[in-house]
Order: C-alpha cells, then structure tokens, then sequence
C-alpha cells in the first residue's frame, strides 16, 4: 500500500558601472558570476569525481502545471472538473499518477508525492508566488533571497566551484519572473546564480555553447594587469565613495580570473561526453538536456542548481512562448491552444516531456550513487483551478494556489510515500498544509542546515525559515 505520512546607485564621482567592469575585466561576463565549474568528469563516462557532499536540483515548472492531470487525478470527479487523463497503477500499490507518466510509475519507490502545497495568503499572481516558493517563505519580505543563494552563502565550496547555478532564466518579467532572480536579494551579487543558456542557446541545440563566463576571452595575462588595475584603486578618493559595491565587483573579478585560468572549466557543460543512448533517454528537448546538464552539474560539486521546466516548442508547433511559461495552460483564454492537446502549452506534450527527463534523472542519480545525497524537488509556483474552462476547442485551467502538488526526491527522502491530502476535487487542502517555508525548511533540514541559522544585514537578523521539515519524509 502507499505510505501517506502525517506530518545604490554606482554612478558617483566620475566612476560609471561600465568603467568598473571594464576594469575589472567583467564585461563579458555575468553579474552573478558565482564561480567556476570544476572539471572532475570522467572523459569516458561523464561521471563526477569531485560531486558536493549533498545537493539540490530544484526543477521549476514555471507557469505552475496542473496538479488534478499530472500527481492529484481526480478520476470521479465531473467531467468539468476531472479532465481527459485516467490514473495509472505504479510500482507502488496504491500510487497513482497520470496516464502521462509511463516511465515515472515505474520509479514511484524513489520519489514521494506531495498533495497538499499550499500559499499562505491566496497568491495567484506569477511574479509573488515564484517569490514565495524561491525564497521558501510565506510573507517574505521584498528583499528576500531565494534558497540557492543562502546556501550559496552557507555552504560554499571551497574548490572554485560554482556554488549555485540556473539552467534558463526565467524570462517575461514583470509577469513571471522573481523580482530577487538575478540580485540574491540583501545578500548581494556575490551570491546570485550563473545563468546558463536561453531559448536561442540550449543543450539541446547542437550548436549550445556554455556561458560565456566559462570562455577565456581575456588572456590570464590580461586579467593579471587588470586585477592590479582593480586593486589600485583602493587608495582613491572614488574608492572610499563606493567601496561598499566596489567590493562586490572585486569579489567577482576574482572569480573571472578563475574562470579564465582554468582549462577544465567548460568540461561540465560538454554534453558530447555523454553517449547518444544516454542523451535521448533524458530527452531531446530543452528540459531533458537540461536535467542531464544538472546531473552533471552536481557531479561536478556544485551545490544548487535550479532547472527551468521549459520544454520549448513542440514539433510543428510555430507558437510557445518565451522559457518561462510551458506549464501555464490556460487555453483559448490567452491563445494557447488546448491544456490537453500536443502543442508548447499542451499537457499532452509537456508532461511526456516532463516524464522522459526526470525518469532520466532520477534513474541515472540512483545508478551513480547519488540519489542519497542529492535532493531532487519538482513543482510550479501554484496549480490550476479544479474548474475547466471550455471555449470552443481550447479548453484550459486559470492559476490556482489553493492547492497543488510537488514531487520530492533522494537527499534522505524516502520513496513512495504520500503526504497530505486534498479534498474530493483537489481545490483545497484537506490534510496537512505544506507551505513554502515548510519545503524550504525540508530542503535545509536535507542539507543539514539549522533552521535556527540567522542571516541579515545592518544588525537585523533573520532566521533561514520559519516553516516546519516534513520530518515523516526522511528515513
């Protein structure tokens, strides 16, 4: 039977932001240069040899997916109400998902199901709810840093290794992404990601280059001369006014002449290393190669890494939108198609999708011994009303933060396990709430990280979170 669980402005004094980068030999580069990637990839194999002690890959399913179709079927419920798919036995009795997912039912012993996620506060906007579920609290606060970063900050490596990495920002803003994506919020630039590719460079286009962070665009010799440059003016009179941000870009300056010294760095992002087999087994799509970059991301030590859920445009399909939206099916609502049909904002293509990269993943984590130290989450912002609405063709599902579910995977979770309960047609919570800063405080208790562990800026402390792990989950 299934387990179902209880529970400031830098142009001052004749010093332009440009002039600093130029100095600093960043132009090219990302403000949230992290760090460099390691090598330790195996040639033959692409098998880590330096992989972080425990990690996280946090797969965002932007747009938020509807949980009564894919983990929360709700197979009695009125046709206005249940939608086309049937649930499917899985390799645990009494587990069901969407017919949808042939290759995740037979996993559903790795990973468990979350059904009762739920925003404090009914935010059914993108921008605010992405806030909440990155920052791993409710009512955070508009500075708050998002969960990568603070572990970016807690757990550093200590090997020139990017601590913690996008894999396609979300794009669209103001109306899908997180105001604090790309700033780490108050804990500055130091701790943003490194963002890799876009809709126009992607693993699994094969021209995809790495970033260009990772490229030796300026001879190290170069980078000597400017890291003198850059050091001098510390005694300068500009200095003392912007010391402060002038910091920051030291900081990262440092980091690019890393990045430009070391002749391994691009080896993570070499998906050639990796045998055909294994690359169409994950997906040849945007979201299958970026699930197996992500692997070999951790293999490689870094810490955190975010995978946008974006699966671009379906085959023959002239729309989809930007990589930020792929699960936000609301149907002839917004001119995207049928919810339920194999275009870019079809269940019936991205879910498959979806299936084909995270079976991938969580298969290819367990061969290589890594499932127990790496967690692996899944979710979207929120989920879909429980109501369909039907407009000629191209029915489809408005935002939905009531309720919605999550998958949860390896870093100490056990599998096949339910927890939480939603009510008869999944619109809300029946049995034990999860909240944001509960899944946050489930990923730093996965991580080994006190949730008594205070972070802040002029004197004011605040703790990482104040939710509650899922401490049924562990074991």
């Amino acid at each position: 039977m299934t387990a179902t669980l209880s529970h400031g402005p830098l142009e001052t004094r004749g010093i332009s932001r440009r002039r600093l980068l130029q100095a600093g030999g960043l132009g090219a580069l990302s403000l949230g240069t992290p760090g460099i990637v390691s090598a330790g990839i195996d040639a033959e194999r692409g098998l880590g040899k330096g992989a972080a002690d425990k990690a996280v890959i946090f797969v965002l399913l932007c747009g938020g997916p509807s949980h009564l179709d894919t983990w929360d079927l709700k197979p009695n419920a009125p046709d206005t109400i249940r939608g086309p798919y049937n649930p499917i036995a899985t390799a645990v009795p009494g587990m069901q998902i969407s017919e949808l997912h042939q290759r995740m039912a037979g996993l559903t012993q790795h990973f468990s199901l979350i059904r009762s996620m739920t925003h404090v506060g009914n935010i059914s906007n993108h921008f605010d709810a992405m806030h909440h579920a990155l920052s791993g609290q409710s009512e955070a606060p508009a500075d708050a840093p998002y969960i990568g970063s603070i572990l970016g900050k807690l757990r550093p490596n200590t090997r020139g290794i990017a601590s913690y990495v996008w894999l396609i920002k979300c794009v669209g803003d103001p109306v899908f992404c997180a105001p604090n994506l790309g700033n780490a919020g108050h804990l500055g630039m130091t701790y943003a990601p490194l963002f890799v590719g876009s809709a126009a460079n992607h693993p699994a286009m094969a021209e995809f280059q790495p970033p260009d962070e990772l490229l030796p665009a300026v001879a190290p010799e170069r980078m000597s001369v400017r890291r003198s440059l850059l050091t001098g003016l510390n005694g300068s009179s500009n200095y003392q006014a912007i010391n402060h941000t002038l910091g920051d870009w030291q900081d990262l300056h440092g980091r690019a002449f890393e990045l430009t010294s070391g002749a391994e760095a691009r080896k993570a992002f070499d998906l050639s290393r990796e045998t055909t087999e294994v690359r169409q087994r994950y997906g040849m799509h945007p979201l299958g190669q970026n699930l197996l970059l992500a692997r070999r991301l951790v293999e490689s030590g870094v810490g955190f890494v975010t995978v946008n859920g974006w699966t671009g445009k379906a085959p023959g399909d002239t729309g989809g939108g930007p990589p930020s939206s792929s699960w936000d099916m609301h149907g002839a609502e917004m001119g995207m198609g049928n919810a339920f049909g194999s275009g870019s904002y079809g269940m019936g293509y991205c879910l498959p999708c979806l299936d084909e990269g995270l079976s991938a993943l969580i298969t290819d984590l367990r061969d290589r011994g890594l499932l127990d130290q790496t967690l692996v989450v899944v979710c979207g912002e929120f989920g879909r009303t429980p109501n369909i609405n039907v407009r000629g063709n191209n029915p489809g599902r408005q935002h939905w933060p009531s309720c919605y579910s999550a998958i949860i995977a390896g870093g100490g979770i056990r599998g096949g396990a339910v927890y939480g309960e939603s009510d008869q047609f999944a619109a809300y919570v029946k049995d034990k709430p999860v909240r944001p800063q509960d899944m946050g405080a489930t990923i730093y208790h996965a991580l080994d990280i006190p949730l008594e562990t205070r972070l802040g800026k002029d004197g004011f402390t605040r703790p990482v979170s104040s939710g509650t792990p899922l401490y049924d989950l562990f074991g």
